[in-house]
């Protein structure tokens, strides 16, 4: 039997600010998740998603401590189109979560921008670039 990957983990200091972001970048996340300890949501595909608070994490390996640098794990988010990733990063910016990278046009052909979600890690919004 080959291991097939079934699910994405993030740990989260803060369940409902992580739940939020992630719902605004279209997770269909029931809203009573928030007060919970662990949360998962079905991607299409099948793929999971899984949130942890660190107390969960805490419960099962009690040396665990919190990565003390960024940029451990990144999460990129397909856009339909350049408008869409600067839109997006303007609606998650406005909200108050933080512009890494601000949208740019990449050498490879992509319009790209990184957001940092409510823990630290970044988000990839992306989307082929316009036709020249």
């Amino acid at each position: 039997m080959t291991p097939r990957l079934d699910m994405i983990g993030i740990i989260v200091s803060d369940m409902a600010a992580s739940l939020a972001f992630y719902r605004r970048l279209g997770f269909d996340i029931p809203a009573g998740a928030d007060s919970q300890p662990h949360v998962e949501a079905v991607l299409p595909g099948g793929l999971r998603i899984g949130w942890d608070t660190e107390e969960v994490i805490h419960s099962f390996d009690p040396a665990w401590t919190r990565p003390e640098s960024d940029g451990r794990v990144g999460l990129a988010f397909l856009c339909d189109s350049p408008a869409e990733v600067d839109s997006l990063y303007a609606a998650l910016t406005e909200a108050g979560h933080t512009g890494h990278l601000k949208p740019w046009d990449a050498f490879w052909g992509q319009r790209y921008a990184v957001v940092l979600d409510p823990d630290g890690s970044g988000v990839s919004l992306f989307a082929a670039a316009d036709p020249a």
